[in-house]
């Protein structure tokens, strides 16, 4: 019976030694997505800026290459 008892307790132990180690795998992978996170945003804000700066610069290049096109004799 003891050693039944040991057994079991050898058991539990390992298991929540294994339990120990698993939360602290999630907890590393939590702070892990948590900065990649961060960064996605800070790359989706610079490519909303970068976006907002090409829209008058691709509107005036229109407007250049219309003039370019016009006939010589104008």
């Amino acid at each position: 019976m003891t050693d039944n008892v040991n057994a079991q307790d050898a058991r539990l132990t390992d298991l929540e030694i294994k339990l120990s180690y698993m939360e602290d795998l999630v907890e590393q992978l939590n702070v892990s997505v948590y900065r990649q996170q961060q960064t996605i945003d800070v790359l989706v804000e610079e490519v909303r800026n970068l976006r907002r700066q090409a829209a008058p610069a691709e509107g005036a290049t229109a407007q250049g290459n219309l003039r370019d096109e016009l006939p010589p004799h104008y």
